[in-house]
């Protein structure tokens, strides 16, 4: 018998397992208060290295069925109704009537697996029983059903449910229902309840659980306790995945634990990450970027990517590299390659990036833009304008020793560099003032980035919406809008005859817009904050 038909059966016949005199005793008393993934992880032994707290308030939830296309609701509708038909059908239940009324928040985790030779960490599942009356009514009509399918057994005064093929194990414990992959880890629960080491327990692990991520109608929080166990238990998960040449377990040593939470806005779903460094971690300190830049692109950008201190990234990159073997010769690869062109990858390309740039595509059916439908522009500030200006000679050179056409004229009064083909210019660049240079790729990209837009991005609605909320003080910002990119994601797939499955193309078609940035609290904790605002839905 497989996990999932398992599941609902074993449920039943756990709760049932409570049984005579001691039942009733426990159903008539109240629900003890165990909503915090604090208090659930007092029951997670203290190996656990990732948790997921989940929800189930049901106002949040509901919120969430206030976005969404009718095409996009119809492919979720159908996702759950495809659940309901393959798992809970078969035991004739219905979760709206069974067991909504007693289901409370969830805990899951990841720990080491009992079984040293396996790579597959065990999952533990803790979950909160709010109406005990209602819960025992469903076991009571799963019961009758399980035919004689499920094992049961006493560990230390608890009833353990377990299934033929002893991949579920199951208890009723306190007032939780406890789940478990595997025997040993569903006794190590049992254990923590009477006395041994829980998650809560552990310094390190309270003190990232008791964090508040500060999300409004939180769905769903993910503790990565041990970053470095969390992603190898994570590829171990998935068969398929394959190992980062880069993985370094150093490096890994020194990310000591994240926090991620997905909620639920008037806008759309809002995602928080939290990544905290270890003490012995490369010590970094950005600055946060004023945002000026983003004035330079048209209303109609379809995506910006902003940031600033390029050099000093790159300067902190080196020294880390230094500890990191792979990381270095990656270095020196790529010095080698820029010096085959007679570039010194230090001085001509980062030395002089030391101020805010914005990197964007901006649609277009102009000239040579006109197969593609879109071009990139690139505006970066820079106190050292004369090195700048030297990087720049030397690619307008390499360009002119390939046969590339390299022109120069006026546009609105500024000295602008082509580069020119029989179609139109590929390539352009220039200075909008003293300390601004930009790059362009496409023609039509040229006449945007000298003229300053009658509506600039940052005035647009789209982006002030997808922005507006996230954190002002913040290193630059991702933006992406969505309909326009579709509009061209469809475009090419008309072109090339590529076929889109209709199930995700509804799912991004629900979608207005992304906005995601990221903060420094200290020099060892970054914050990310994205919002994915969202069409409402239809009423």
């Amino acid at each position: 018998m497989s996990a999932k038909k398992f599941l609902l059966p074993a449920v039943g016949a756990t709760v049932l397992a409570a049984g005579g005199a001691a039942a009733y005793l426990y159903l008539k008393g109240p629900a003890v208060d165990g909503n915090t993934p604090l208090t659930m992880a007092s029951v997670v032994p203290d190996e656990a290295y990732m948790t997921a707290f989940i929800s189930s308030n049901q106002q949040s939830w509901a919120k969430l069925q206030q976005f969404g296309t009718p095409e996009a609701q119809k492919v979720v509708g159908q996702g759950l109704q495809n659940f309901q038909n393959d798992v809970l059908a078969q035991n004739n239940i219905d979760f709206e009537k069974d067991i909504k009324p007693w289901i409370g928040h969830g805990l899951v985790a990841l720990l080491p697996n009992p079984q040293t030779k396996s790579n597959q960490p065990s999952m533990l599942a803790v979950i909160t029983i709010r109406d005990k009356i209602s819960a025992m009514q469903f076991a009571g009509k799963l019961a009758t059903q399980s035919g004689g399918k499920t094992q049961e057994r006493e560990y230390k005064g608890n009833k353990v449910v377990t299934s033929a093929n002893g991949k579920v194990n199951a208890a009723l414990v306190k007032d939780y229902l406890v789940i478990a992959t595997d025997q040993t880890t569903l006794e190590s629960a049992i254990n923590t309840t009477q006395g041994e080491p829980s998650l809560a327990s552990q310094p390190a692990a309270k003190a990232v659980l008791e964090q508040n991520i500060e999300l409004k109608n939180n769905l769903a929080t993910v503790y990565l306790l041990d970053y470095a166990k969390s992603l190898e238990g994570m590829l171990a998960v998935n068969p398929e995945a394959k190992e980062l040449p880069s993985l370094n377990t150093a490096q890994l040593k020194n990310v000591q634990s994240m926090i991620a939470g997905l909620g639920v806005e008037d806008e759309g779903v809002r995602l928080k990450a939290m990544v905290a460094m270890g003490p012995n971690a490369p010590k970094y300190n950005y600055k946060p970027i004023a945002g000026k830049v983003i004035s330079q692109f048209p209303a109609d950008t379809m995506m910006l990517i902003n940031g600033g201190n390029v050099n000093q990234i790159w300067s902190q990159a080196l020294q880390q590299s230094q500890a990191d073997p792979a990381a270095k010769k990656t270095v020196e690869e790529m010095r080698q390659a820029v010096k085959t062109a007679n570039f010194d990858l230090d001085k001509d390309i980062f030395s002089w990036m030391d101020g805010e740039f914005g990197l964007a595509l901006i649609p277009s059916d102009r000239g040579i833009l006109a197969q593609v439908g879109f071009g990139g522009l690139m505006v970066i500030d820079t106190s050292d304008r004369q090195t700048a200006e030297a990087t720049l000679a030397k690619l307008d050179q390499l360009a002119k020793s390939n046969a590339v056409m390299v022109e120069q004229r006026d546009v609105q009064g500024k000295k602008i560099t082509e580069w020119n083909s029989p179609f139109g210019a590929v390539l352009g660049h220039g200075w909008l003032d003293n300390d601004s240079l930009f790059v362009a790729l496409g023609g039509p990209m040229i006449d945007i980035a000298t003229t300053q837009p009658s509506s600039a991005l940052d005035n647009s609605q789209t982006f002030k919406t997808a922005t507006s909320n996230l954190p002002k003080q913040n290193l630059g910002y991702f933006y992406l809008d969505m309909d326009k990119t579709m509009t061209l994601v469809n475009r090419f797939a008309l072109m090339t005859g590529a076929v889109i499955p209709p199930e995700p193309t509804a799912l991004l078609n629900s979608v207005k817009s992304i906005g995601m940035t990221s903060t420094q609290v200290n020099d060892t904790t970054a914050k990310m904050d994205m919002l994915m605002a969202l069409k409402k839905a239809q009423s």
